[in-house]
């Protein structure tokens, strides 16, 4: 069983198809926990019509904020916190599990656009994506827009998906692709919930997880499973803008929290 939490601001579109998305692939049972930053634009009467738990914020709050209130709500044992711009892979929630029990993780992340197992080959996936959504992009990003994009991007999605399950079985690479983060509750008892002060929260989660590794021993840093791929529209939906954040007031840059030496861990990370 699983507890996903996912933050939104608008992007009602979007939040259509992750949804239509999220139920075809997963495998396993899950509950989905919708934290809606005042959308205003249908998104949250959306999910609820659909049966999903939604909670209501008065005003738009940062990522790790979002993800704490999740957490609170949440029943099961494995979190996986989602972004909602996103199409899983077919059995991408069992794919993830397995291979973290395999590799002994409790934090890890799917890969996606933005990292795959070489430099080389998350370049040609970039350059890829950017031709087709420089071309799509252009005529807006309504739902069938959206799903225009990801068919000329992966004209058989199933066979990529399949074909990367069977190619890296049980491999992975530490690091984070930010978009799909997958913790085990015991993780949490380690490294805390979610700084609520820091908005690059995947970055600062790698920071806690390696340098709880370095000084403690009994946990690993974060992997990134190279067979479970999830594509990430990267931005594409924001271009509307998004309001200040209500708790900005309190957040603060990675530098002022980590030292150089602890920075240092980052290297060859993303």
């Amino acid at each position: 069983m699983i507890s996903i939490i996912t933050a939104v601001h608008k992007q009602l579109p979007m939040n259509r198809l992750f949804l239509q998305r999220l139920r075809a692939a997963s495998s396993l049972p899950f509950e989905l926990i919708i934290i809606d930053n005042a959308s205003g634009d249908g998104s949250a009467e959306f999910f609820e019509a659909e049966g999903v738990r939604v909670v209501r914020n008065p005003a738009n709050y940062s990522y790790p904020h979002c993800q704490n209130q999740g957490i609170a709500l949440a029943r099961y044992d494995w979190l996986a916190f989602l972004n909602n711009d996103i199409i899983v892979s077919p059995g991408w929630d069992q794919t993830l599990v397995t291979s973290m029990e395999r590799n002994g993780l409790e934090v890890a992340t799917c890969c996606g656009v933005e990292r795959v197992e070489t430099p080389e080959a998350t370049q040609r996936l970039k350059r890829r994506w950017q031709r087709i959504r420089g071309l799509v992009s252009l005529l807006g990003t309504q739902e069938h827009h959206l799903r225009w994009m990801h068919r000329w991007m992966y004209p058989n999605w199933a066979g990529f998906c399949r074909e990367r399950q069977k190619r890296f079985e049980g491999q992975t690479l530490q690091g984070f692709v930010g978009n799909t983060v997958m913790i085990r509750r015991s993780a949490l008892a380690k490294i805390g919930l979610w700084d609520e002060r820091i908005q690059a929260a995947d970055f600062d989660l790698y920071l806690r997880t390696a340098t709880r590794a370095r000084d403690h021993g009994d946990i690993r840093p974060m992997h990134i499973v190279l067979d479970c791929f999830v594509h990430h529209y990267i931005r594409l939906t924001m271009k509307g803008g998004y309001p200040p954040f209500a708790d900005r007031d309190r957040l603060m840059a990675l530098d002022d929290k980590w030292g150089d030496a602890d920075r240092a861990l980052l290297e060859g990370a993303v």
